[in-house]
């Protein structure tokens, strides 16, 4: 990083997902770790109507940015190098980003949506690719490719909206018959725990069904485990290393939206009771499902630690995962030895080796003299 020169980092917030109010907690934590003497900070809200607008510095409070930034927009066009500032006139003026931090959860954020634009655009970004953002948006198939990758999962079962709509006494059957009560509902493609509930009885099961329709196409039944709740962080591009792992101890029943984000007595137990053997466990089984996914960058890893047998089965995979000052993927690294600023450090530094890797593809192909002529011909 050339010290006499600060990169202009935008932090992208907010966005169109039922987690819009965490990315904005999450993006304020980030935005006060990056050093000013290293960085030039840029917040770029997008509104929950979809609007982009940008503030000027990071001073400016992101409930701010939201209400009163200048429009702008990020052009699929790589010559751009940026943002263009739309303006009422139409005029427009571009301004030119190093890195962009997408810090957006759930839909339309870190879904691989965010990131093919930035693809198409030519920008470093923090995080994973398309691919690993949009599998790992999806639990249904994030877990078929972790047990292709020899990873232990929850029994579960996806159900597409379209199919419950159609034929609800069908689905309900198929629920009954493939578990025994209790089980979890949740919207397939949407975190925080969203859209999620317990189902304690069979006669709980449609409403719960119909809840986490209302946010995702897609919906999955698992399979209730009592179970200690362990995560790991995982940190790098081609060569990831884990975290030591740490341990949500929720005081509700189970670690809902409200227990995360709304309420004060979850404890956070860094690092996790654990032998030394789990612990190595849990760090394999993590960087494994960093690498089924084709991540990089970063993720959190959340597993479950059985109670009853001890064994262990992953559970998600979180690309984008929480960086609030009481998130566990920044605590955990710190216990680590990595302390917040440095760990934004090194995500920005990952996020231009990855571009500089990607910079060495060619996309087009290089014919002799005359060849193009004759394809044409």
């Amino acid at each position: 990083m050339n010290a006499s020169k600060r990169l202009r980092i935008g932090v992208i917030f907010g966005g169109r997902s039922g987690e819009h109010e965490v990315s904005l907690a999450s993006a304020a934590s980030v935005i006060r770790a990056l050093a000013p003497e290293k960085y030039e900070t840029v917040p770029i809200g997008i509104t929950k109507e979809g609007r982009w607008l940008a503030g000027i510095g990071a001073q400016k409070m992101l409930s701010e940015v939201l209400k009163t930034g200048e429009a702008v927009t990020l052009p699929a066009d790589p010559t751009a190098a940026g943002l263009l500032r739309l303006t009422p006139g139409g005029e427009r003026s571009g301004m030119n980003l190093d890195v962009v931090f997408p810090v957006l959860h759930g839909t339309f954020g870190e879904d691989g949506t965010v990131q093919g634009l930035l693809e198409l655009a030519g920008l470093p970004y923090v995080g994973p690719g398309v691919l690993a953002s949009a599998v790992g948006m999806d639990k249904d198939v994030q877990k078929r490719l972790f047990a292709q990758a020899g990873l232990p999962i929850v029994p579960f079962l996806a159900v597409q909206r379209s199919e419950w709509e159609r034929q609800p006494k069908s689905v309900l059957a198929l629920v009954r018959k493939k578990f025994r009560f209790p089980v979890f509902v949740k919207p397939a493609t949407l975190g925080s725990s969203v859209g999620m509930t317990r189902v304690a009885k069979p006669g709980m099961l449609a409403a719960a069904i119909d809840l986490a329709a209302e946010y995702a196409m897609k919906i999955l039944v698992e399979r209730c485990v009592t179970a200690r709740e362990i995560e790991v962080a995982v940190l790098g591009n081609d060569d990831p290393h884990a975290s030591i792992p740490g341990e949500i101890i929720p005081h509700r029943e189970f670690y809902d939206y409200a227990a995360k984000y709304l309420e004060s007595g979850t404890r956070l137990l860094i690092p996790a009771a654990l032998t030394k053997r789990q612990a190595a466990t849990f760090q394999d089984f993590a960087v494994r499902a960093f690498r089924a996914l084709d991540g990089a960058g970063m993720a959190r890893c959340d597993f479950f630690l059985e109670r009853r047998t001890g064994n262990i089965f992953i559970n998600e995979i979180n690309t984008i995962p929480g960086f609030t000052s009481i998130s566990m993927y920044p605590k955990m690294w710190e216990a680590s030895g990595l302390p917040y600023p440095q760990l934004i450090d090194r995500l920005i530094e990952l996020a231009l080796e990855r571009h500089r890797e990607k910079a060495r593809v060619k996309y087009s192909i290089d014919l002799p003299a005359g060849a193009a002529g004759a394809l044409e011909g």
